[in-house]
């Protein structure tokens, strides 16, 4: 008898449809240039209206295979949703000092927690109100489902519009990661206390925290253990690609001790796996978290919103007969005044349009609330009708909240671009005099007296005071846009430095200079970019034998030619060649990042919104590029 069996009897018809359709609808979008709709949103559309009808003729066990598929990319979707919580700045909220109003206010994590706690209390009563009009019979359940949020569409309006960065977006970022959180949790424990009622079993949830600690404390192990790191790295390429494997088998293992304990607990389980990842990722400069990405959203996920489209059931909404649209109505007002109501609590920050306007994003939802709906109603705890009505109002609110976010708070293109360069050392000084030839303006914190006046006497623009001082940055105006460099002499101090830039600002474009690994490792657990002035050096020596006619032009040229990233905001270009554009014949385009992924340009490039462009040439040739492109 053979090992290994392989059939060629199934159909791949179907699944070639769904593929075709994957592939198809981000194509459409981009040439018919629509930014402000979801792709998911489209893909479940074209699941109704064209997966549903090509796939009319086949039997249901013919193409089971695809319900698989589309469970996988639910898993997924669950698992990349964890990864996209940044548990890092979760931590990096907890208050350490005496909480005061104002220090409550501009904590994210504190107004996170407040916000999710009203959106329960105002989703109980808009619950009770729906209840009048359906039949509701779980009034909690109900509730838990318009209580989730969807932190992947929040956190791609934000990343558009440059605003991740921003206290307004930390402060959004972690409200959607904290709903995430709490609603998972919440939905799972509510679910399989339904279910199987106030019994032992219940402390089988219980597993999953344990794993996670154990799985926590292996990983942080793992990483200093330089066997491991060194097998790690040699087959993370090619065929081992060990990196993605372990991923895959630490999603598995959540999700089947979920499978153990309950049906209903197996996203629970995956979304942990990813939330368990992201604390060990370097999400910005991971090669892996590109790979998972491509992974989910190159397959599995679209199959799953392809196929919610196909099963969806129109018909189910005739149960609610003549209460129907006024139900539907209802329903789409309460997913917004849930997360509008609460939204009140960031208009002393930010006055009242912005934080209204982040009430509307925070209305978006889709993969969450697909999955509580789903589970419901295989508990029966809501009807068929209320899970099409939900899946509906998903997609609805998904189109309506970005839209409407960019109405209310419209965007800002010109922020005030300012380095703030901490301790007027040497190096310190012949930056900000750098600077200044590209045209940036800069100032340098300095406590020492003497110093400061030397400074001062030199035409530099200097603040006397102390860069562990949080009223310094206040004083100076300090900008979410702001880069700020910590330059001091005392590594220790600008690890304390950089950590209070963190905990009381939220502030992400920090720079340091790292002397040690364990001081490098220390600001990249604070999401601080760094640089070793002995590897620079190393390299700028590497560079004089190896490449030295190029490096002495740069370096002896750099007053008449630069090199400039610049952000394409300019919607007339977008879509066109870079031969279409006139450029200054002084400077050329070196390349182009779209997304997380690099483009060495030609003239048949298209250029898109959003592209970050790097231009190299001279500073006439940067002006033009610049004006053109933003």
């Amino acid at each position: 008898m053979d090992l290994l069996t392989i059939s060629f009897d199934f159909d791949f018809y179907p699944l070639l449809i769904i593929v075709f359709i994957a592939w198809a609808i981000p194509m459409l979008m981009s040439l018919l240039r629509i930014t402000k709709i979801p792709t998911v949103v489209v893909e479940i559309l074209a699941g109704y209206f064209i997966g549903k009808s090509l796939l009319m003729g086949h039997p249901a066990e013919k193409i089971v295979y695809l319900d698989f598929l589309a469970l996988t990319g639910f898993i997924f979707l669950m698992f990349l949703g964890g990864l996209e919580i940044n548990m890092n700045q979760v931590i990096a909220s907890f208050p350490r000092r005496k909480i005061t109003y104002a220090r409550y206010l501009h904590n994210p994590l504190l107004i996170g927690l407040m916000y999710y706690f009203i959106t329960i209390l105002v989703s109980l009563i808009a619950t009770f109100l729906l209840s009048n009009i359906i039949e509701i019979s779980n009034i909690w359940y109900f509730s838990l489902i318009m209580v989730t949020t969807s932190i992947g569409i929040i956190l791609r309006v934000l990343k558009n519009r440059a605003e991740t960065n921003t206290h307004f977006g930390q402060m959004i970022i972690l409200a959607a990661a904290i709903a995430d959180i709490f609603s998972i949790l919440l939905i799972t424990i509510s679910a399989f206390i339904i279910k199987n009622g106030f019994r032992s079993e219940l402390a089988y949830l219980l597993l999953l925290a344990v794993l996670f600690y154990l799985l926590y404390f292996f990983g942080k192990g793992y990483n200093k253990v330089s066997t491991f790191k060194k097998i790690s790295y040699q087959l993370e390429h090619a065929a081992s690609q060990i990196q993605i494997r372990g991923a895959i088998l630490l999603i598995l293992t959540f999700v089947v001790l979920g499978q153990f304990i309950g049906k209903e607990v197996v996203l629970l389980g995956a979304f942990l796996s990813g939330l368990l990842l992201s604390i060990f990722l370097q999400k910005d400069r991971s090669l892996s978290l590109v790979k998972l990405d491509g992974f989910g959203y190159g397959f599995f996920i679209p199959m799953f919103f392809i196929m919610i489209g196909v099963h969806f059931d129109a018909t189910a909404l005739s149960d609610l007969d003549n209460s129907q649209f006024l139900f539907l109505a209802l329903l789409l007002t309460s997913l917004f005044a849930i997360k509008i109501i609460p939204s009140f609590l960031w208009i002393r920050v930010f006055g009242f349009r912005k934080a209204i306007s982040g009430g509307f994003l925070m209305s978006s939802r889709l993969g969450l609330i697909i999955a509580a709906a789903a589970i419901g109603y295989e508990l029966n705890l809501i009807s068929a009708a209320a899970n099409s009505s939900f899946i509906l109002m998903a997609v609805i609110a998904c189109i309506i909240s970005p839209i409407v976010y960019g109405l209310i708070n419209p965007q800002n293109i010109k922020q005030i671009e300012k380095t703030i360069i901490v301790g007027g050392s040497s190096t310190g000084v012949l930056l900000a005099r750098r600077l200044h030839l590209h045209a940036k303006s800069s100032i340098i914190i300095e406590k020492r007296k003497e110093r400061y006046d030397d400074l001062k006497s030199k035409g530099l623009e200097v603040y006397f005071g102390d860069g562990f001082d949080v009223g310094t940055y206040k004083e100076i105006s300090l900008n979410p846009s702001n880069h700020i460099v910590v330059l001091t002499s005392d590594d220790q101090e600008n690890i304390r430095i950089c950590e209070m830039l963190r905990r009381e600002f939220m502030h992400e474009r920090i720079i340091s200079k790292s002397g040690t690994s364990s001081i490098e490792q220390k600001l990249k657990s604070l999401e601080v970019d760094t640089f070793d002035a002995t590897r620079i050096l190393a390299n700028s020596i590497e560079n004089l034998i190896i490449r030295p006619t190029t490096y002495h032009a740069l370096i002896e040229s750099y007053e008449n030619f630069s090199i400039a990233e610049i952000e394409i905001l300019n919607s007339n270009i977008d879509g066109m060649q870079v031969k279409e554009i006139p450029f200054h014949g002084g400077g050329t385009i070196m390349m182009i990042k779209r997304g997380r992924n690099m483009y060495i340009p030609h003239g048949d490039t298209y250029l898109r919104v959003g592209d970050i462009v790097n231009v190299f040439g001279t500073n006439p040739a940067i002006e033009d590029f610049q004006k053109k492109l933003s």
